[in-house]
């Protein structure tokens, strides 16, 4: 996903569309929550004029991350679109979208399009299966996991008789 300056001005104000699959485990050193990276599937197109380069991309893929509850690997999955926009030597924009100034004679996606799939990492990933053989425990001795609904119903033993007192508050206004 690499090109000179000389070949893309090739496109300009012509059809240039992009269609490849590239691999990204460089990006499991980054990010050690990434177990593993599945090979990215970017399409889209390239606009290419005199002053700028703009990408059209949509990233397709996969990550493998630990479930933060049980540690299993869990599939999650990468869709993502974006537009970048690489302004060519001696050119001045004055917009609010964030613009890559070009240095040297290439211009290489991969680095954006690795910062783009770490920023669609999530900080915490469930997975539905917490009773998989490889999972981590869910109870022990004096702890267990507890689902929220199933602590918001319960009621604390020392406060069983405040919930009485209540009851008898609305049944002596009722009457």
């Amino acid at each position: 996903m690499k090109w000179t300056l000389t070949q893309l001005q090739k496109y300009r104000n012509k059809d240039f569309s992009i269609d490849e699959t590239i691999r990204l485990d460089d990006i499991k050193q980054t990010d050690s929550s990434i177990r593993d990276v599945s090979p990215m599937h970017i399409t889209g197109r390239g606009d290419v004029d005199s002053a700028k380069v703009t990408f059209h991309l949509k990233i397709e893929g996969y990550l493998i991350l630990p479930c933060s509850r049980t540690l299993v690997d869990l599939k999650y999955p990468i869709n993502v679109e974006t537009t970048e926009t690489f302004l060519l030597q001696g050119s001045i924009y004055d917009t609010e979208e964030e613009l890559h100034q070009v240095k040297g004679e290439t211009i290489d996606l991969k680095p954006i399009i690795q910062e783009i799939i770490l920023l669609e990492v999530p900080m915490q990933v469930f997975c539905d299966d917490h009773e998989s053989q490889d999972a981590a425990p869910q109870s022990g001795k004096d702890w267990e996991v507890v689902q929220e609904e199933v602590v918001s119903n319960k009621i604390d033993p020392r406060l069983a008789g405040l919930a009485k007192f209540f009851d008898k508050d609305k049944s002596s206004s009722e009457s």
